[in-house]
């Protein structure tokens, strides 16, 4: 991908430059993370969910207005049919510095020669545990070894980045936190630690008691590992940290206790094609009634786009000792 010069900017009410977007292309997943989606979950009907050309087209849309990453996510975004000839169109915008994707890593293992191909530079992979009866029990339907051959398979085919995505909670896997650096250090790959997000409500699931600190992690990794502060960025909320005598990094992302709004730079599109302004609100955009209203015409999507950026909030306002405001599931949100 080249870099063409853009000189259109996405630019909120607070000065914020948005030039990062993150799809959801599917709600759907082989796997029922039990902070993530019910187990009984109910998905939409395909009428309701944008094509696969509509999401290519949006992609192009905010490219032209400035964005310069794209991050594919689902649902597990692996699971859609045609996923990989959309990540090789978008893979073809010019403007664009990176696309990325966010995966549970069920599919990687025949899929990652042919996400290399299509112009995918880095892979994130969600991984919260290295135990298989408790990645059974926390993804209700995964297999570990499935996943491990995943990371194996992206790492022999030689992407920029990986990293593993890991939720902690407490009691359930905070033990492990040491376990899964090293794994990542084995491996030569980064490593990100998400304090839990309150969306949706998930039964038999109290957030307030299973909430586990990025600092509470820090001081169970100091115990093995030293951690230097680093000013590397990905263009995402998580601050980072190398151990020392590796090439992996450490990242931490924590919406609750260190709240990153002030520098926000992201939107998300979701599946059913709302704009997104803010995790953490429902303040939102119906751009799949703008594109469905004036199919082909790119003046009136991009306009909405721009006008769009006039409603994004200032902060997220997470509570994680009451039910939950905002009630879609992360899996609709695209994380």
């Amino acid at each position: 991908m080249t870099h063409p010069s853009n000189p259109v900017q996405l630019i909120d009410r607070f000065g914020r430059t948005v030039d990062y977007l993150r799809i959801s292309i599917t709600d759907r997943c082989d796997f029922r993370c039990v902070y993530c989606m019910a187990e009984d979950m109910t998905f939409l009907p395909r009428a309701q969910i944008l094509t696969l050309e509509e999401i290519a087209t949006l992609g192009k849309a905010f490219a032209e207005l400035g964005v310069k990453k794209i991050r594919i996510t689902g649902g597990e975004p692996l699971v859609r049919k045609g996923a990989l000839e959309l990540l090789q169109t978008l893979g073809q915008i010019e403007s664009l510095h990176e696309l990325v994707i966010t995966t549970n890593g069920s599919q990687l293992e025949t899929m990652a020669t042919g996400l290399k191909a299509a112009g995918v530079k880095r892979i994130n992979i969600s991984l919260d545990t290295l135990d298989a009866d408790k990645f059974k029990a926390i993804t209700r339907t995964g297999d570990l070894q499935q996943v491990l051959r995943g990371i194996d398979a992206v790492k022999a085919a030689g992407f920029e980045r990986i990293k593993i995505n890991a939720v902690i909670l407490k009691d359930r896997n905070h033990l492990e936190v040491c376990d899964l650096v090293q794994y990542a250090v084995d491996k030569g790959i980064d490593i990100s630690f998400i304090e839990e997000m309150p969306l949706g409500v998930v039964a038999k699931h109290d957030r307030s008691e299973a909430y586990y600190s990025s600092a509470l992690i820090k001081q169970d990794l100091a115990n093995t590992f030293s951690l230097v502060a680093s000013l590397e960025k990905t263009g995402g909320p998580s601050n980072y940290f190398k151990v020392a005598g590796t090439q992996t990094r450490v990242g931490f992302i924590s919406p609750h206790s260190d709240n990153f709004c002030s520098t926000c730079n992201r939107v998300r599109l979701t599946v059913e094609g709302r704009l997104l302004l803010c995790l953490g609100n429902e303040h939102s955009v119906d751009l799949k009634a703008v594109l469905r209203a004036n199919p082909g015409n790119m003046t009136i999507l991009k306009q909405a786009i721009v006008n769009a950026m006039l409603i994004k909030p200032e902060k997220h306002e997470f509570n994680i000792h009451e039910q939950p405001v905002i009630l879609r599931y992360m899996s609709m949100t695209g994380g």
